[in-house]
């Protein structure tokens, strides 16, 4: 290889790298050892992980954990869809072009948007990616208000990507809503863009048609963020409270939680803003024998055209996960769409009173919610959480992770996979914890 590349050693190999940034010590690697020793060791590193499958989990907090039907995973699996990472070569992908049109075509309907790309990377990235739309529309208008009951994670993210502090406005939060007077004080014509998480961060479901009419009103966009799509089975979809761009998290249409990805990112918009969105755009058209066929009808990331001309650099296509997500809800349905959110609203409040009896717990946010909910104690969350995982429950979310005022409340998730059984259980330990 130093022969190949003309180097006489690795020192000269490396030259470029400063002798200050080098690590000159050996690395830290074992003796090889055979297959068989190999998997044993490995295996007994990976049983020191605690999974969801081996303890009651109400986690949430942005990844979601639902029951995937098997037909799901072995459609998606087939070579058809596996192979093709991202159709390059429309014309002769006219299976994945077809699979991410139904997708776009679900995902609209969902959202009650008129537009969706092929999928993004994640849902923070688009929530970036809007931010970024939002600023080129307004021309001239280069801030954008996030609130602080959006998920902190989607806000850092928006924060890096926009760079300058001062182009980022927070808005406050009252008892968990959008603090509306905060947000009319701050509305400017330097607003690009309002963003709203809907349900919030705490699991709550605002009636946001007044954000989008201030929006409006300032000729500000408003951008709605839905980390949990599965709440739209029974909420009313972003479109129909005025939202002009709707960005959300699509881990939970048929992917899973496995650690935090892979994720998709889903990104739709107004019709009359499609020529500013990122990504992919699918379309059906066709032929000259009047044969349907499909075609990447906007195609303006960075690989496809000059990169000063780009909507975005980071919207890598998940097409597989578009496609998993296209089979997940295909096998739902409308009516199974809407019987999966009831079940979760109904599990969720089912907890949330469950929990509210445990002497010591108080709910601090009296407000609708969908399968999210906070509750506070009188002991650290930490401390709380630390007593319930040694009786196998993952408890929950310890808010104090980001919010420092907040580190005696925890962000619970009950999804169609938590049984009465193993909230009633959680309502016991918890009252243990807090003797």
């Amino acid at each position: 290889m130093l022969s190949r590349a003309g180097a006489k050693d690795l020192d000269t190999l490396f030259k470029a790298i400063p002798k200050g940034l080098r690590c000159d010590a050996g690395l830290a690697i074992p003796e090889g050892m055979a297959e068989q020793d190999l998997w044993k060791d490995l295996n007994a590193v990976a049983m020191q992980n605690r999974t969801m499958s081996c303890s009651s989990s109400f986690l949430g907090g942005g990844a979601y954990r639902h029951y995937v039907p098997a037909a799901v995973s072995e459609l998606a699996g087939r070579s058809e869809f596996v192979t093709p990472y991202t159709p390059y070569q429309p014309e002769v992908s006219q299976g994945t072009l077809q699979a991410i049109f139904e997708y776009q075509s679900q995902i609209c309907r969902i959202f009650g948007m008129d537009v969706s790309n092929g999928s993004h990377y994640s849902g923070a990235t688009a929530a970036a990616d809007a931010a970024l739309m939002a600023r080129r529309i307004s021309k001239g208008r280069k801030k954008v208000l996030l609130p602080e009951n959006m998920h902190p994670e989607y806000r850092h993210v928006v924060e890096t990507v926009i760079a300058d502090e001062k182009d980022v406005g927070n808005i406050p939060a009252s008892a968990g809503h959008i603090d509306r007077a905060a947000l009319s004080s701050m509305i400017s014509d330097e607003v690009a863009a309002v963003f709203v998480q809907y349900p919030n961060f705490f699991g709550i479901v605002e009636d946001l048609r007044d954000v989008a009419q201030a929006a409006h009103e300032a000729r500000a966009l408003m951008v709605a963020v839905v980390p949990e799509p599965i709440a739209l089975g029974i909420l009313n979809p972003p479109g129909s409270f005025g939202a002009d761009i709707a960005v959300g998290e699509g881990l939970s249409l048929g992917l899973p939680v496995s650690f935090g990805g892979p994720t998709l990112g889903i990104f739709t918009a107004r019709r009359e803003l499609v020529r500013d969105m990122p990504g992919r755009i699918c379309g059906k058209t066709v032929d000259a024998g009047g044969r349907p066929g499909y075609v990447l009808t906007l195609s303006t990331r960075e690989q496809h055209i000059r990169r000063e001309r780009a909507t975005s650099n980071i919207c890598s296509n998940q097409a597989l996960c578009a496609t998993t997500a296209a089979i997940y809800m295909s096998m739902l349905g409308k009516e199974g769409m809407r019987e999966l959110a009831s079940i979760n609203a109904a599990k969720a409040d089912y907890a949330k009173k469950r929990l509210a009896s445990v002497a010591g717990v108080e709910i601090p946010f009296e407000a609708p919610t969908f399968n999210e909910f906070v509750y506070e104690t009188a002991r650290p969350a930490a401390d709380v959480l630390d007593a319930l995982l040694a009786d196998g429950i993952m408890g929950g979310i310890d808010l104090g992770k980001w919010m420092p005022d907040m580190d005696r409340r925890v962000l619970v998730c009950a999804t169609e996979l938590n049984t009465k059984q193993e909230i009633d259980g959680y309502a016991d330990a918890l009252a243990a914890a807090l003797r």
